[in-house]
């Protein structure tokens, strides 16, 4: 039996990427679409202009189910089958704060490539969860926004969380530990050969 779709998959997909840090798969899977129809809603090419709708006020997914796919990447969305009863609870609850928006994604890029130049894009993606695309076009000064696009701290923005943060920012400089004792080292043999050179010749 094929799984329930959501009403205005696509407006649905949207605000999940706006509003979510769900993984594109995930998304793709709940709505009913290819996975790379829902990365080029997160780069911007597709669905550009459709306003994104809560499938929360619409009674469709609850805060509760979305908390649980985003800490389990493999875990699947199930919709609401009881859709009807539920939107008068919704309505109750507190609005859904966004854990990630998708406007904020290119500034947390920004600051990262500004003031982190050797972090990787899969770095990049696992802090910020967007695609080789997005990165390589704002690292190119190319993206779309460019002249609107400004680099502010990925922690504030909410896009990851501290200790996140950390883990990578230790990964680069244990990166760059290593690489400037490989130069140590081999600058140091270079120099020990030129001294051995120089007796042989003496």
């Amino acid at each position: 039996m094929s799984q329930e779709l959501p009403l205005m998959r696509k407006a649905t997909a949207v605000w999940l990427v706006e509003n979510t840090s769900l993984t594109f798969a995930q998304i793709a899977k709940f709505c009913g679409l290819h996975e790379l129809e829902v990365q080029g809603i997160a780069d911007g090419d597709v669905a550009s202009g459709i306003i994104g709708q809560s499938p929360i006020l619409s009674g469709q997914l609850t805060y509760e189910e979305i908390r649980r796919c985003e800490q389990d990447q493999k875990a699947i969305l199930l919709i609401n089958q009881n859709v009807s009863s539920s939107i008068k609870t919704v309505i109750k609850r507190s609005k859904y704060t966004p854990i990630a928006r998708r406007q904020d994604k290119p500034d947390g890029i920004s600051y990262l490539l500004k003031y982190y130049p050797d972090i990787s894009n899969n770095q990049i993606k696992k802090l910020v969860g967007t695609t080789d695309k997005m990165i390589e076009s704002i690292r190119n000064r190319q993206h779309w926004n460019m002249k609107n696009i400004k680099p502010r701290d990925v922690v504030l923005l909410g896009l990851c969380s501290q200790s996140q943060f950390n883990d990578v920012i230790s990964q680069i400089k244990s990166s760059q530990d290593k690489a400037n004792d490989d130069v140590i080292e081999t600058t140091n043999r270079n120099e020990k050969k030129k001294k051995n050179t120089k007796k042989n010749e003496n």
